[in-house]
């Protein structure tokens, strides 16, 4: 992990050498900056390019920000708790080979290579969130659209987003948005939101007909709406 100052910011980024010609930088979902350089280039070189490309690197960061779970009033610090799929686990941070991220022995264990700090942890952790509720998401939606088989629609496509104020919106045409923050709550409370979002796809108003064909779908989704909305740290 290398580190360019630019005025009161700090951008960390990898290095991997590439028998390319030119350099390239890269910043990933996880708000992480990759930069692929070719084999001659200098350490010099390299910070000079980013530097050179900072003020790009940190829009592009900003822009993957609002796609990122955020715990608030957290310091991502060791013995923290930290939600997964509705239950709590204990953060453990160190310092070892590899930037990883386990869940383990009731813990949520993150690893940082070579050094570690709040941001990087929290960032790190994002992007554990990130990839699981892309994973999660897909076969949750997969298996709430196959509920819907009496219905004429196509299954909708899926977009991670967060959304200050919603769970889940769609356009009742071929879309379906879910925030990301609900990977922190439990597995019925996601199928929930999701069938939801696609009895819209039904009917779009929420008036009789519609919860009369929520309810046909997921019988006791009042409990898991209330789980989502009162009981979700």
């Amino acid at each position: 992990m290398h580190k360019v100052n630019y005025g009161s910011k700090n951008i960390f980024f990898e290095v991997k050498r590439s028998n390319r010609k030119t350099l390239a930088i890269e910043v990933h979902p996880d708000s992480s900056v990759h930069i692929i350089a070719p084999e001659q280039s200098t350490a010099a070189d390299i910070e000079k390019k980013v530097v050179k490309r900072a003020n790009w690197i940190l829009k592009q960061q900003l822009y993957f920000e609002q796609f990122l779970p955020r715990t608030p009033e957290r310091e991502y610090v060791s013995g923290e708790t930290h939600f997964y799929l509705g239950k709590s686990y204990l953060l453990k941070v160190s310092v070892g080979e590899l930037d990883e991220v386990k869940l383990k022995a009731g813990e949520l264990r993150v690893v940082c290579k070579e050094f570690y700090t709040s941001e990087k942890v929290k960032k790190q952790l994002a992007h554990w969130y990130y990839k699981h509720a892309e994973k999660k998401f897909k076969k949750l939606a997969e298996e709430a659209y196959s509920q819907f088989k009496e219905y004429n629609f196509k299954e909708p496509r899926l977009e991670i987003r967060r959304m200050p104020k919603r769970w889940g919106s769609c356009n009742t045409i071929d879309r379906i948005t879910i925030n990301p923050e609900l990977i922190k709550a439990p597995s019925k409370c996601i199928e929930y939101v999701l069938i939801h979002e696609m009895c819209h796809f039904v009917i779009k108003n929420h008036n009789r007909a519609f919860y009369k064909t929520l309810t046909s779908i997921m019988p006791n989704w009042k409990k898991w709406k209330d789980t989502l909305e009162h009981k979700l740290v």
